[in-house]
């Protein structure tokens, strides 16, 4: 499936290609974040010392008011973020397997790759470890870089625009969730909404998996190695 909004920005011009990592580079249904899911709910139940069924509600809650769970237990309850980070981020990577078609739709596309990720470097080497992409991307902007600011805050952009001195306007940008792509569109970027295999099981909110239809998603794909392949043939 590829379908476009009501306007879709080219790709002709991009020199850059900027993608976001969890639920983007591997398919949903791996449902590799679940894992990071479970392990921020057991991090908040014992930072907080409250039930499973309490800090689930706090987690989901922070994650939509916050952009990441991380965030609101900074801001609500004064967490360290290494310490978070390292807990959370403990899951098995073993699910992923390599994808070497996606590898080299990645490696003929013209220009840059950068990851742009709410996670920690830490867990997008994992990732791209075992999907045997990491050599096709420049450099992984994480959560620390963003000065622990998640997507979709606006400066988050900005300072990664700034860090690698990509100009929007000639960068495409590929993310799991509508949201995050409000900025990259309104700051001039091609926008590519990466949606679930309509077929396959998948454990997401109904809020995430919103926005298909938004004037700020230009394209719309659930197979992102074949959507990469079109473009660069």
């Amino acid at each position: 499936m590829a379908t476009i909004g009501m306007t879709p920005r080219p790709f002709t011009h991009i020199d850059t290609w900027v993608f976001d990592l969890d639920n983007t580079l591997y398919p949903h249904h791996v449902n590799l974040w679940q894992q990071v899911d479970a392990r921020i709910g057991e991090f908040i139940s014992a930072f907080l010392k409250i039930s499973a069924e309490e800090a689930r509600v706090i987690q989901k809650d922070y994650y939509r008011r916050y952009g990441t769970s991380m965030r609101g237990m900074m801001t609500e309850h004064g967490v360290h973020a290494d310490d978070y980070l390292a807990y959370v981020h403990k899951i098995d990577h073993s699910p992923l397997e390599p994808n070497p078609a996606m590898g080299a739709a990645i490696a003929k596309l013209p220009g840059r790759k950068l990851i742009l990720t709410n996670g920690s470097t830490d867990h997008a080497g994992a990732v791209l470890e075992r999907l045997g992409i990491t050599q096709h991307f420049e450099a992984v902007f994480d959560i620390i870089a963003a000065e622990l600011e998640p997507k979709p805050a606006p400066q988050t952009y900005d300072r990664f625009l700034r860090v690698h001195g990509v100009d929007p306007s000639k960068s495409a940008m590929f993310e799991d969730l509508a949201r995050n792509l409000v900025v990259p569109h309104q700051l001039g970027m091609t926008t590519v909404l990466v949606v679930p295999d309509g077929a396959k099981e998948v454990v997401r909110e109904d809020w995430e998996l919103e926005g298909r239809d938004a004037a700020y998603v230009d394209h719309v794909t659930d197979d992102l190695t074949g959507f990469l392949e079109k473009l660069s043939t």
